[in-house]
């Protein structure tokens, strides 16, 4: 069994080296050759159109589907040379759907057990929960029903948020809802993500692209193939670029709906 050292990855950098994926053998490639680096501690948005790959990228970086052909390192460490829960373990994902189970609040933040309740707190206090919960007679032993129905989808998504602070990853992955939290639930996942994993990579799945201007580095996928990778700025300063055009036609979108 090829175990990564338990210190494994201290960077969080990423190199995808010509990933091909496919979902089964006799289907064509869904990412057709991609190849660029994520340096560590940077914020990198992923944007494309519906079908572009970007579901697929997560899914081959948490290895739900192997590379049919080149590679995904982490800090230098091919990912399929090691296990599915140690690689797993050491990556964080808040997912558009967030998954709670039937339980308590302390074991939906902490399943394994491994922190005290004072960090719980702490955790909850920046995921702006510790007021909602702070008001309940059961505290932490609050009951969680299946799938957190008892918890709106906003509030799901924070307590996975609490869920990945307590967790302290080198590498975060956003997979922005699409339509399913509210604004204000919204701002509170980007400010802490912000101030909380300044020296972590985070990958954010934008379905919104304008969420991801201020990232540093902004991949454009088209039909599995890498389109763009540079800074926000760079591309939006060039009018014909596909994420200018993606950012431009968000915003067209938003003005014919709201009149």
């Amino acid at each position: 069994d090829n175990r990564p050292p338990i210190s494994w990855p201290q960077e969080g950098r990423i190199d995808l080296q010509d990933l091909k994926i496919k979902y089964r053998p006799n289907t064509p490639l869904v990412l057709k050759g991609i190849t660029c680096t994520f340096p560590a501690g940077n914020r990198i948005g992923v944007v494309g159109r519906t079908g572009s790959g970007k579901s697929t990228l997560i899914s081959s970086l948490f290895r739900l589907v192997d590379p049919v052909g080149g590679r995904i390192l982490i800090d230098n460490l091919d990912i399929c040379s090691i296990g599915l829960k140690d690689l797993r373990t050491k990556l964080s994902i808040i997912p558009q759907e967030p998954t709670l189970f039937r339980g308590t609040v302390r074991n939906n933040l902490d399943p394994l057990g491994l922190h005290s309740d004072d960090e719980i707190w702490e955790a909850l206090e920046k995921c702006q929960l510790k007021r909602s919960i702070s008001s309940t007679a059961a505290l932490l032993d609050t009951v969680v029903s299946d799938d957190g129905d008892n918890w709106s989808v906003g509030q799901r998504q924070l307590f996975c948020l609490g869920r990945v602070l307590l967790r302290r990853n080198k590498i975060l992955v956003l997979d922005e809802a699409t339509a399913s939290i509210d604004s204000a639930t919204d701002a509170i996942l980007q400010g802490v993500i912000r101030q909380q994993f300044t020296s972590c990579t985070v990958i954010t799945i934008a379905h919104r692209v304008p969420t991801v201007t201020d990232s540093d580095r902004v991949m454009v996928l088209s039909y599995g193939k890498l389109l763009e990778y540079d800074t926000p700025v760079k591309l939006l300063e060039d009018k014909q670029s596909a994420f200018a055009k993606l950012v431009a036609e968000y915003w067209a979108n938003c003005k014919r709906n709201s009149t």
